[in-house]
């Protein structure tokens, strides 16, 4: 994947031996005692793919299972942390998904921001993912456990079905930008499949513009229609979908915002995040959400978190309170 190492604080280590790394870890669990900061020293500090070569390591050089061992040192929020750095992406994904659906209740805000931010090829690989690891379609997975046209939009994201192309169709945008104005503000109740439509199938570059006529037509941004016309997870997704076309670092900015702000921290969005940007986008995220918030996101997480936690969440972060 090209993005991937290109914006992120995670940066391949050019000194990268995992032999080396891996009895560092070993070092770290034996023992009485936990060695919280070494694991956070080389964990933070290496690309998924390096993580993926210690697992190796480790198991070469000790005959364990890194993963196990390390469950079975560490514990809370700290652990998850852990435990998603050692996941390649489309497994991390797959198993935030799979922890979203089962069980009492469905975490609908994980459902939202993983398949509205993520590309078609993306997705692809997670589904894969999902079938291997669980012996489940997540598609099924998700219609047991949502309905209506909030389910009818996961399922379009599921398809991967966005055109990938770049070409902006002129006449075309202005007619979805009137489809989309005539299905929703400018009619009494709402026609929400318009809006899935456009919004889960155009490329980028062509929603683009059919925000910019659909201004100009209604005299509002998409999104405050959106506001206006509907409510609950259709309006979040959507809303999502728009933010992602826009600016992806801005909606993970305002998710991670969202995740911290006021009493009590949503910690399970907040290292979603965290784990899934940092070696993706996360030096475009961090000055998105100082603009949003007026402070940093490093001093956010330091306010916001303590002990280990605290310290991997800012080293993923990239430290220095930039």
């Amino acid at each position: 994947m090209a993005a991937m190492g290109t914006h992120g604080t995670i940066v391949v280590s050019e000194s990268f031996n995992p032999e080396a790394d891996a009895k560092k870890l070993r070092g770290a669990m034996k023992g009485i005692g936990t060695n919280e900061g070494a694991i956070t020293e080389v964990l933070a500090h290496r690309t998924n793919a390096q993580r993926q070569l210690i697992k190796e390591a480790f198991k070469r050089s000790f005959g364990k299972n890194l993963v196990d061992e390390l469950k079975s040192e560490l514990s809370g929020n700290f652990e998850k942390v852990v435990l998603g750095l050692l996941m390649p992406p489309p497994v991390y994904d797959s198993y935030e998904l799979r922890n979203a659906i089962k069980g009492a209740g469905t975490d609908e805000a994980c459902l939202i921001e993983i398949l509205a931010s993520r590309s078609g090829e993306e997705i692809e690989a997670i589904k894969a993912t999902y079938n291997k690891e669980y012996g489940r379609s997540l598609e099924e997975d998700i219609c047991g456990d949502t309905s209506g046209m909030f389910q009818r939009v996961l399922v379009s994201l599921l398809t991967a079905g966005r055109d990938h192309g770049s070409f902006v169709n002129e006449a075309q945008a202005l007619q979805d930008a009137k489809d989309i104005f005539e299905a929703g503000e400018a009619q009494w109740g709402t026609d929400e499949a318009t809006f899935l439509t456009v919004l889960c199938v155009r490329n980028r570059n062509h929603l683009l513009r059919v925000f910019q006529d659909y201004k100009r037509i209604s005299g509002r941004d998409i999104e405050e229609s959106i506001k206006r016309e509907m409510s609950g997870n259709l309006e979040s997704i959507f809303l999502a979908i728009v933010s992602c076309i826009k600016k992806k670092p801005a909606f993970f900015a305002e998710q991670l915002y969202k995740s911290m702000k006021g009493a009590g921290t949503a910690d399970g969005t907040l290292i979603r995040i965290m784990v899934s940007r940092a070696e993706v986008d996360m030096m475009y995220i961090k000055p998105e959400f100082a603009m949003l918030c007026g402070k940093s996101l490093y001093s956010y997480i330091k306010d916001d978190t303590s002990g280990d936690y605290r310290t991997i969440l800012l080293e993923l972060c990239g430290g220095g309170g930039k």
